[in-house]
C-alpha cells in the first residue's frame, strides 16, 4: 500500500510531446475540506486507507499541496458538440495530475475536474460547482455498481470559493480516475489540423498502453478502430438496458475505451419514455433515450473520418473502405448485445424467434401505462409462470391492466416453454434488474443537504449504489418513484 506522497507515478501521457497538452498547475479552492471519499476507488491506486484520514488529504487532491511525481497537464481535444464541429476544445477546468501505475501493471489517470483555469477554458472560470460534482461523483460509481464500463471517482474535495452559474453556488472538485482520459475529439483535433504525425503518435500511444495485443497485427489501426466501435456498441446497450440516458454525447465525451465518460446532465428512466430527453439544453431533443444507439454510431463515423489517415496512408478510398467495414460491425454488436441482455433482464435462458416482439411489447404497454422502469423489471423476477398464478404485485404497476394481462400471458407461456423455475429465476433476475439506480431526485435530496455542510446522504447513497441489485430494505425510500415536487426537476449542461 503507498502513501500519498509516495504513489508510483508513470506518466505515460506527459511523455507525448507537448503537441498534445499544456502543462499547467491546479488552482486550489480556499480551505479545501474532504465532502467524501471513495475507498473503493483508493483500492484500485492501492493508497493506505490510514491516508484517508490525514489532515492534509485535501490539501493533495485539491491542489493546494502538489503530489510528488505527478505532472499537472490539461488535454487538448476537439469535438462534435451537437452535430457541430468545435476545431479545438480541451480541459478547461480539468487538469491531468498524472497516471498512477498499481503493483497489477494497471495505469490510472489521476484527474482533477473543477481545477481552476487552463489554456482551453475558453473564458470560462475552470471551477466545477458542488452540485454538478455530487452529481458525478455518485453517477460514475453508481455505473460501475451496474457493471457498465466508467470513469471513476475518488474523492470529493469542498470549499467556500462562490462559483456564479445561473446563480452564486458554492465550489468543488472531483478527483475521477480512468484507465486514459482520451477521446474521440483527441484524434479530430490532428484530423482537422492535417496533422497526421501527432495523429499517429496518439494511436500508437493508445495501441501501446490498452490495445497492446494488437502492436504486432498486420493492420494494428485497423484493429483499433474495430475495437473502438465494438466497445462503443456494447456500451450503448447497457445504456439501453438500464434506462440510462448521457445528454451530453457530443465527440468529444465519448471514450476510446468505450468508458461512460464526463457526467454532466444526464438522467435515469423514471416513467419509462423512449423520447426522454434528460437536458434541458438539448433544445431538439438530439440525444434522447431511443436516439443514443444512432448517435453512437455516428460519433464513431467522426471518430473514423479522423484516424482515416493510418488506415490506408496513400490510398483514401482504401481507407474509406475499412473504415465503412468497421463502422458495419456496431449494429450487429449493439443488436447482440441487448438482445442477450434483455433475456437477461426477463429471465430467459434460451434465445427464441420471438423474444424480440416479446419485449418490445412489455416496454410499449410500459409506456403507454407510464410505469417506472427500473421498478417494472425488478418486480417483473416475482412474476409467477403458472396458468393459475396472479400476478398482482407487477399488475399494479400498468394503468392498462388488460394490456398487462394479455402480455402477461406471452411471458407465461414463453416461459414454460424453457420450464423456467420461478425461485431460480428470480435470483438470476435481481443480479441484473437493479433495485436501485441514481435517479435525479436522489442526487438532488443529497445536494440540498449538502449545500448545508450536511454530507451523510452522498455517502448514504454512495453505499447503496455500490451494491444496487441487493435488497437494502432499510434504505427502501431510495428505490421509490419520484415525489411531486421532483417533477419539476431539470438539469442542464451547467449541471
Amino acid at each position: 500500500m503507498y502513501k500519498l506522497d509516495a504513489l508510483p507515478f508513470d506518466n505515460a501521457f506527459s511523455r507525448l510531446p507537448e503537441t498534445f497538452f499544456a502543462r499547467v498547475h491546479p488552482t486550489p479552492l480556499a480551505a479545501p475540506y474532504p465532502i467524501s471519499i471513495n475507498r473503493a476507488a483508493a483500492d484500485l491506486i492501492e493508497l493506505d486507507p490510514a491516508e484517508l484520514t490525514r489532515p492534509d488529504f485535501a490539501d493533495y487532491f485539491s491542489g493546494a499541496k502538489p503530489l510528488p511525481g505527478a505532472e499537472p497537464l490539461a488535454m487538448l481535444y476537439a469535438g462534435h458538440q451537437f452535430g457541430r464541429f468545435v476545431p479545438q476544445l480541451g480541459d478547461g477546468r480539468a487538469i491531468l495530475l498524472g497516471q498512477v501505475r498499481n503493483s497489477r501493471g494497471e495505469s490510472w489517470d489521476l484527474q482533477l475536474k473543477g481545477s481552476g483555469q487552463t489554456p482551453f477554458s475558453r473564458n470560462g472560470d475552470g471551477r466545477a460547482v458542488l452540485r454538478s460534482t455530487i452529481r458525478e461523483y455518485l453517477c460514475a460509481e453508481a455505473m460501475h455498481g451496474l457493471r457498465i464500463p466508467t470513469t471513476r471517482s475518488l474523492c470529493m474535495i469542498g470549499g467556500d470559493e462562490e462559483v456564479y452559474r445561473e446563480q452564486i453556488e458554492t465550489g468543488a472538485m472531483l478527483l475521477r480516475m480512468a484507465p486514459s482520459h482520451v477521446r474521440f475529439g483527441s484524434f479530430e483535433v490532428f484530423y482537422h489540423r492535417n496533422q497526421y504525425a501527432p495523429l499517429k503518435q496518439l494511436a500508437d500511444h493508445v495501441i501501446a498502453e490498452h490495445y497492446p495485443a494488437l502492436i504486432d497485427t498486420d493492420q494494428p489501426y485497423q484493429g483499433f478502430l474495430r475495437e473502438v466501435v465494438r466497445r462503443t456498441a456494447r456500451l450503448m446497450a447497457q445504456w439501453q438496458l438500464v434506462g440510462f440516458a448521457h445528454g451530453v454525447m457530443n465527440t468529444d465525451n465519448m471514450s476510446v475505451l468505450g468508458l461512460t465518460l464526463d457526467y454532466g446532465p444526464f438522467g435515469f428512466l423514471d416513467a419509462y419514455d423512449p423520447e426522454f430527453v434528460c437536458n434541458h439544453s438539448d433544445y431538439q431533443g438530439r440525444y434522447k433515450f431511443d436516439a443514443q444507439p444512432n448517435i453512437g454510431l455516428w460519433n464513431l463515423s467522426c471518430f473514423a473520418q479522423a484516424i482515416l489517415p493510418l488506415l490506408h496512408p496513400d490510398d483514401g478510398e482504401a481507407a474509406a473502405e475499412v473504415a465503412r467495414d468497421a463502422l458495419a460491425e456496431y449494429e450487429p454488436e449493439l443488436v447482440s448485445a441487448y438482445s442477450s441482455g434483455m433475456r437477461a433482464k426477463l429471465g430467459l435462458t434460451t434465445a427464441l424467434d420471438g423474444d424480440q416482439a416479446l419485449s418490445a411489447g412489455l416496454l410499449d404497454a410500459m409506456h403507454r401505462s407510464q410505469a417506472d422502469y427500473t421498478n417494472t423489471f425488478r418486480a417483473l423476477s416475482r412474476f409467477k409462470s403458472g396458468n393459475d398464478d396472479r400476478n398482482d404485485a407487477v399488475r399494479d404497476l400498468f394503468i392498462d391492466r388488460a394490456a398487462f394481462d394479455a402480455w402477461a400471458l406471452r411471458y407465461a407461456a414463453r416461459l414454460r416453454t424453457e420450464q423456467s423455475d420461478d425461485s431460480q429465476r428470480r435470483a438470476r433476475m435481481d443480479q441484473v434488474n437493479p433495485k436501485f439506480v441514481l435517479r435525479n431526485w436522489l442526487a438532488q435530496r443529497a445536494i440540498e443537504q449538502a449545500q448545508q455542510k450536511d454530507f451523510s446522504e452522498v455517502d448514504r447513497l454512495l453505499r447503496i449504489l455500490h451494491s444496487p441489485f441487493d435488497e437494502h430494505p432499510e434504505h427502501a425510500d431510495c428505490a421509490a418513484e419520484p415525489p411531486d415536487w421532483a417533477l419539476r426537476l431539470s438539469v442542464s449542461c451547467s449541471s
